[in-house]
């Protein structure tokens, strides 16, 4: 896998501001450090590995694919978290190369199931686990099963649009899995 040094710096900046933000909302439950790490670990890591599946597998495909951070948005959610909420898009990966509408639905399912996959670990953790941990293993199951169910909106820029062009049967089991997910 390439990086250049402008999307690794991109790609920490779009973290901490995520990690801020959420870091914001929950500190009413935890004061904004321990708020901070848990959703560093939880939200953080769920979006920067969202968004390392859809470079690998565009990688794969021989594409150009790089992640640029999206200022404003960024911004806007740390404004956004003063109030309670925070609707992040933090950025996305460009993609340049041959693609059809199949590899494009396979590059964009990679990261609904990167946080599948993240959400199922935490499910996991969360069994076997006991006070921050437990708090940790929680929220990760909740906010990764939440990323994979908002990422399939089935319109505009969201992986869901593309997913369901390419795989209308793809798409859906996805979206079965992340709101079961959800639920429990």
């Amino acid at each position: 896998m390439k990086f250049s040094q402008l999307e690794i710096k991109e790609l920490i900046k779009a973290w901490l501001a995520i990690s801020i933000a959420f870091g914001i909302v929950l500190r009413g439950n935890f004061g904004f450090v321990q708020s901070f790490i848990l959703a560093s670990l939880t939200v953080g890591v769920g979006f920067l590995l969202h968004e390392l599946a859809h470079k690998i597998v565009a990688q794969r495909y021989r594409c150009w694919a790089e992640f640029r951070a999206f200022d404003q948005m960024l911004i806007l959610a740390i404004i956004m978290s003063f109030f309670g909420f925070v609707f992040a898009a933090p950025g996305a990966v460009f993609i340049r190369g041959n693609i059809n509408k199949e590899k494009n639905g396979k590059i964009s399912v990679a990261g609904p199931i990167t946080n599948i996959i993240l959400a199922i670990l935490f499910f996991i953790l969360l069994k076997f686990s006991s006070g921050y941990l437990n708090v940790l293993s929680s929220y990760g199951l909740l906010i990764n099963s939440w990323l994979a169910l908002f990422n399939m909106i089935p319109f505009g820029p969201f992986d869901g649009a593309k997913i369901i062009k390419w795989n209308k049967i793809a798409y859906s089991i996805v979206v079965i899995i992340a709101l079961i997910l959800m639920i429990i």
